[in-house]
């Protein structure tokens, strides 16, 4: 389809990389359908981000911030339609663009952001549940079945549900986004620590800072730990890994997908209803949130001791991840975007 389509996501250093990243899967199925697509946005700002798009061949344009100057932008790139992930834009700069006529759609988490377009994608697990009031004439596509994957993600997703692992000595793979942005990292590593068990972590650590805090922790025997800045073979780390430790932000879908052993933290406030609802299934483990690790790792080691003991219930969370996300999330939005502009 000869279509020009702009991506405006947010990102930054304090924001992170979760919108570029989410928009890029959509962007890679719109580009294998014969689409051009600019993104706008700050990637700059985070170098490895701005990489991941690049890379792709994909354009990249500054971000911009008031309604007219959207309205400029999008006409002198000839757009035929916009989607939006930002959490930053005032929403009269929705309202501005789709009263302009310009097909739109939102990648939303629940009312986060006030966006306005044609159509609301809310990927979140039981957001289908929800009935929030919609933008006149709008659409809304809710809940797993629209999860937005990259390239890297499918291409690893297992054939089959993941079976039991029995290394010795579990492997541990943590990270936290492009920039961890709230310093989770060296809190995570002291829950691991105190649980006495032994376990071969490998760690993100997106700084210099960050790095250091995390060898300072003191480990115990058998315990150890691999510190590495931002990588882009993070699907190949999750799939080598008997547990996984993240943000429960929008790389939670990715776990799933991969058939992950998933150990979910609660590291911002706009995470939580995702968070509760992802543990609530049994798919996931819940390790706590982030202002409680900092305070005191040991409700994080009760949860994180007995999983690094059981092969048998870390391939039980994994098969059940596997099963809610299928991966043919963002062939379904795409659908629904070409049918708005064709």
């Amino acid at each position: 389809m000869n279509s020009r389509i702009g991506v405006r996501c947010d990102v930054g250093p304090k924001r992170g990389i979760g919108h570029v990243m989410r928009s890029l899967a959509l962007a890679e199925e719109l580009v294998r359908r014969g689409a051009e697509v600019v993104f706008v946005c700050d990637s700059h700002t985070v170098p490895w981000a701005d990489e991941q798009i690049r890379s792709r061949g994909i354009a990249v344009e500054p971000a911009v911030w008031t309604a007219e100057e959207h309205l400029t932008l999008f006409g002198r790139l000839e757009l035929t339609a916009v989607v939006w992930d930002s959490y930053d834009l005032d929403p009269a700069v929705f309202a501005a663009v789709r009263a302009s006529g310009l097909p739109s759609l939102a990648i939303v988490d629940g009312g986060y952001g006030g966006a306005v377009a044609d159509i609301l994608v809310d990927q979140n697990l039981g957001s289908e549940q929800d009935t929030p009031e919609l933008p006149a004439g709008a659409v809304r596509l809710a809940g797993l079945d629209y999860v937005l994957l990259r390239n890297e993600i499918l291409e690893l997703r297992p054939s089959e549900p993941p079976t039991v692992r029995t290394n010795a000595v579990p492997k541990v793979f943590a990270f936290f986004g492009g920039t961890d942005a709230f310093g989770a990292g060296p809190h995570v590593v002291r829950a691991l620590a105190a649980t006495n068990q032994a376990f071969e972590a490998l760690v993100v650590a997106p700084g210099d800072e960050l790095a250091a805090a995390i060898a300072a922790v003191d480990l115990q025997a058998g315990q150890h730990v691999e510190v590495i800045g931002p990588t882009s073979q993070l699907a190949k780390a999750v799939v080598a890994s008997d547990l996984v430790i993240s943000a429960s932000g929008t790389s939670t879908w990715e776990l799933l997908c991969l058939g992950a052993t998933a150990g979910l933290v609660c590291v911002v406030d706009n995470q939580v209803m995702g968070y509760e609802r992802t543990v609530a299934t049994g798919a996931a483990v819940g390790i706590g949130v982030l202002s409680d690790l900092k305070q005191d790792p040991t409700a994080a080691a009760a949860v994180l001791g007995p999983l690094l003991q059981d092969p048998t219930e870390r391939a039980r969370l994994a098969a059940a991840g596997y099963q809610l996300v299928d991966g043919q999330g963002r062939v379904r939005v795409a659908d629904a975007l070409f049918h708005l502009i064709s």
